[in-house]
């Protein structure tokens, strides 16, 4: 075989990782005379090392995250009263393992996102199936979508293993199927031990009126506190901060 056959039989085996750096890795065999064993060896960690790529960016798509966040980028010195430590207790994703849940409550523009949607971030880097949503946005999709839409889309809450429902209850209410969805998601997940994330404006306390059933809230929040951690984020907002920054660097012009 010469290169030309050699690299298309690589393709064809799907051994592009090879195949990329296969005259790279001879050069450099050649050059530091290195045996043929140590070479083969750094040919199939190429390969490795790009597949586990294209399998994390592909966990990365899947969830429907938008960002790539980390706790490392967050800027815990803004509001020092932060529960640090909870945070990357939950970055350990021990809670995944253990089907256990987390509740972020707080003021907005605290940080409940960024902690959450890192959270899921080391998630998808760890082999784990994350599902990140918007909840208030996702529920009015459901409740407009047709029943047999609303059957794939209800297997998406249900299957990951991590699923993020991000700012619930920021409209205050939802409507009578989005209410019927959560007590389901929550229900649903709890029999399968499958872990959740909710991060909320709101206390836990005024959920029932926002579901417009007190006992619907009980019930939700009976199964979704029973395993899992309660972060509380209080203090200013990072939103406003980034928005007066912006101002002051403004020009003014006559």
């Amino acid at each position: 075989m010469n290169m030309n056959e050699i690299e298309r039989a690589l393709r064809e085996l799907r051994l592009s990782g090879i195949a990329d750096t296969l005259n790279t890795r001879l050069m450099q065999a050649q050059s530091a005379q290195q045996p043929f064993l140590e070479t083969f060896a750094a040919m199939l960690q190429d390969e490795l090392d790009r597949r586990r790529s294209r399998l994390t960016e592909r966990r990365f798509k899947h969830s429907q995250l938008d960002e790539r966040l980390s706790l490392a980028d967050f800027d815990w010195r803004f509001n020092p009263k932060l529960p640090r430590q909870a945070c990357f207790e939950l970055h350990t994703l021990k809670f995944i393992a253990e089907g256990t849940n987390a509740l972020i409550i707080g003021k907005p523009g605290t940080g409940k996102s960024h902690c959450a949607k890192a959270v899921a971030y080391q998630a998808t880097l760890q082999g784990y199936d994350v599902r990140y949503v918007e909840a208030d946005t996702e529920f009015a999709r459901y409740g407009l979508s047709s029943q047999a839409e609303q059957a794939k889309l209800l297997r998406g809450y249900i299957e990951p293993a991590l699923l993020v429902l991000d700012d619930l209850f920021l409209a205050r209410r939802i409507s009578e199927a989005g209410a019927e969805l959560l007590q389901t998601i929550v229900h649903q997940r709890y029999k399968q031990r499958r872990s959740l994330i909710v991060t909320s404006n709101r206390v836990v306390q005024d959920w029932g009126k926002y579901l417009g059933d007190a006992t619907m809230g009980t019930t939700i929040l009976d199964r979704l506190m029973h395993r899992a951690a309660m972060l509380e984020f209080e203090g200013k907002s990072y939103r406003l901060k980034e928005a007066a920054a912006r101002i002051a660097l403004t020009p003014v012009t006559a």
